[in-house]
């Protein structure tokens, strides 16, 4: 009880700071500060393993933060970074718009901009299967579809909001939420895929595709947006489109090239050479450099451009990464106070049925997703005790484990401190809490229709 209080009163500090305006990574980090040293000074859990510990809990504190900082740097934050770096020379060279002059002539047939974001976000959950990485996914979006949307008359929040729910779902094969859940439940993947998620994912592509049309209007109206077609900024900190130099045609392969890299060189095409986003990226980069040494045949001023991939990434480890690092600090004082494990099992000892329980449990995942700015953290965490409350209840584990993996996705897809949409606003140069408005209404439609699916067609208790 006592990491409950603890808990709740950190979160209503946290909430406070973030309301009034102040630095959010200053925010979350005093959020994971304070509840690791109440961790440490009410002795309610472990801070690091043997192994890691500077055995002394206040300098375990800081670890934490540290070993998380070091963790992130060299996987999704050099991810991020990265595609970051790769957008600002895209933008630098002209390939964006480029590639939007491909689209322009089709695209003007499409005189009703919510209609062409309808159509985008059908293309998303298509790559999604593919690339099962919401940050991911959502950066890479960001070079190719994000400055299309935005040139056609899409408001930058409207087109964010789309791009943000990519992987609204954690669906398909190459997902770890989905392949925990077909291993706790004893399913092969693809069975759990198709039999389970597949259905499902369907319907809701086909409901949300008509909800984001309406929502992302409706906003648009609420905080009247007009299109300025003189002054169209695609990222942050760039020059408005109209300044751009103008590139050559052959320009607009340059920012699909990392998509290609990836998709090709995977399972999916039945290759054996495997391509990270990383490599794709800084190959991509060194491709539209040799475009650029032959454009202006000028060695010294191309070479000298490559810096902009660094300042993009050094951009998206001060505005993004660190802001990944600093929110999971936080997640790590929910879950080693004990505050979520002590949600997860008042909720095993209540004694509900498997109608309460998925409705129960699946709020309160859904509510860890959202404040941790995690799904795999609170679906991990949980997990493993699915199989016991589902003997108990008499249900088949895949009953249970089903819809509240479906349901902690919404609840990452509603944060504004998940990765995703730190990194595609971060990008944009907007309040990833700005992009969280314009996907919650959407969610909260996608946990209303999944709720009503599981129990039509899945519900056997």
């Amino acid at each position: 009880m006592l990491s409950l209080i603890i808990a709740a009163v950190t979160i209503a500090i946290v909430v406070y700071l973030l309301v009034k305006g102040y630095y959010p990574q200053a925010a979350l980090f005093i959020g994971g500060l304070i509840l690791l040293t109440c961790t440490w000074v009410f002795g309610l859990g472990t801070l690091l393993p043997a192994k890691t510990t500077t055995h002394f809990g206040g300098f375990d504190v800081f670890k934490v933060f540290s070993d998380g900082f070091a963790s992130r740097i060299g996987g999704l934050g050099l991810m991020l970074m990265a595609i970051g770096g790769f957008s600002r020379y895209m933008e630098h060279v002209g390939a964006s718009s480029a590639l939007f002059r491909v689209f322009e002539k089709p695209l003007k047939h499409i005189h009703n901009p919510y209609l062409l974001l309808g159509a985008a976000f059908i293309v998303e959950q298509i790559m999604v299967i593919f690339v099962p990485s919401h940050a991911g996914l959502g950066l890479l979006l960001m070079c190719t579809l994000y400055p299309i949307l935005v040139r056609s008359g899409v408001s930058p929040l409207s087109a964010l909001g789309v791009i943000g729910c990519c992987q609204f779902l954690d669906v398909g094969p190459g997902s770890g939420n989905a392949n925990m859940a077909a291993q706790v439940a004893g399913m092969d993947v693809s069975e759990y895929f198709v039999y389970y998620q597949l259905p499902l994912f369907i319907a809701l592509v086909v409901i949300l595709t008509f909800v984001h049309m309406f929502v992302q209007a409706w906003w648009d109206k609420r905080e009247g947006w007009k299109f300025d077609p003189k002054n169209v900024q695609t990222f942050a900190g760039t020059k408005p489109a109209v300044d751009v130099k103008e590139a050559p045609k052959i320009y607009a392969i340059l920012p699909v090239i990392p998509l290609f890299l990836i998709i090709f060189f995977s399972k999916v095409a039945g290759s054996a050479i495997r391509m990270d986003v990383v490599t794709a990226m800084v190959i991509s980069t060194v491709i539209a450099i040799i475009c650029e040494l032959i454009r202006y045949r000028n060695l010294k001023e191309v070479l000298a451009t490559f810096k902009l991939f660094f300042e993009g990434m050094g951009k998206i480890l001060v505005s993004v990464v660190s802001l990944i690092v600093c929110g999971e600090f936080f997640a790590q004082g929910l879950i080693k106070s004990g505050a979520m494990g002590t949600l997860i099992t008042a909720a095993d000892q209540a004694g509900f049925g498997l109608a309460a329980m998925v409705i129960v449990g699946g709020l309160i995942l859904w509510l860890m997703a959202f404040i941790m700015g995690s799904g795999n953290a609170a679906f991990f965490s949980f997990a493993p005790l699915v199989p016991p409350i589902a003997k108990t209840l008499g249900v088949s584990t895949v009953s249970l484990i089903f819809p509240l993996q479906v349901l902690v996705s919404f609840g990452r897809v509603s944060s504004p401190i998940t990765a995703a949409l730190i990194a595609i606003s971060g990008i944009a140069g907007v309040s990833s809490f700005q992009v969280a408005k314009r996907t919650c209404i959407p969610m909260f439609v996608a946990t209303i229709v999944s709720y009503a699916a599981y129990f039509l067609f899945w519900y056997h208790p």
